[in-house]
């Protein structure tokens, strides 16, 4: 990413009038300051805003972005019926929500899949145990808002503000094809207790999610 001051920059700096060290002084400051730029847009991109929703789950409750507004923060999980990691990742966004749902934290589930109606979504969700609402993002509104593409992905959210703090995987226990007996990494428990104790979230060392492809028409 190039600002528009950056050819008046590079004028400058080819100025004669400057000495060499000091050329390349201002050079390094000049470059540092455009790589952060670019990086700061790149963390706006990835993190959007969540919008306003009106979603129902399959017990047949409406969800709302109020529906959350009680809540410190609310984390959204991305659900799909039949793939492998979103079934596997169950018990870790489980034990997540075990600790952290007492200390204000919403937890829920959304399908976005095109192919996934409500009963089909019940179904699995008796099979599986799962025990969260899981809200069918029927029109992929919301999928798109936010930039889904897989499934097993998280997005911490504040419901007052909108604002999404952290999205990525649950931890790195699992991936395409292999499964760790134990989790090294726990990117949405850090990612809370950042956030719980008034910090930013650092996406810099959080992966991409592993999980099935989210189809967005």
């Amino acid at each position: 990413m190039q600002s528009d001051l950056y050819p008046i920059v590079v004028d400058y700096l080819e100025s004669r009038y400057l000495e060499p060290t000091v050329k390349r002084s201002i050079g390094l400051f000049i470059s540092c300051a455009f790589a952060l730029a670019a990086g700061a847009a790149f963390a706006d991109g990835w993190l959007r805003s969540i919008p306003e929703f009106e979603l129902t789950d399959h017990l047949g409750e409406v969800h709302t972005l109020d529906t959350y507004k009680d809540y410190d923060y609310a984390v959204f999980y991305v659900q799909g019926v039949g793939c492998p990691i979103a079934r596997l990742a169950l018990p870790n966004y489980r034990a997540v929500r075990d600790e952290f749902g007492p200390k204000n934290i919403a937890f829920a589930m959304f399908n976005s899949n095109i192919q996934d109606d409500l009963p089909r979504i019940a179904r699995e969700a008796e099979e599986f145990g799962i025990d969260f609402p899981v809200m069918k993002d029927q029109d992929q509104a919301l999928a798109k808002a936010l930039g889904v593409e897989r499934t097993a992905e998280v997005f911490i959210v504040d419901p007052r503000t909108r604002d999404v703090l952290y999205r990525g995987p649950i931890n790195d226990q699992l991936g395409y094809e292999t499964q760790r007996n134990e989790a090294r990494e726990h990117y949405l428990t850090d990612a809370l207790n950042t956030a719980l104790a008034g910090g930013v979230v650092d996406m810099d060392d959080v992966p991409d999610s592993k999980g099935c492809l989210v189809a967005i028409f």
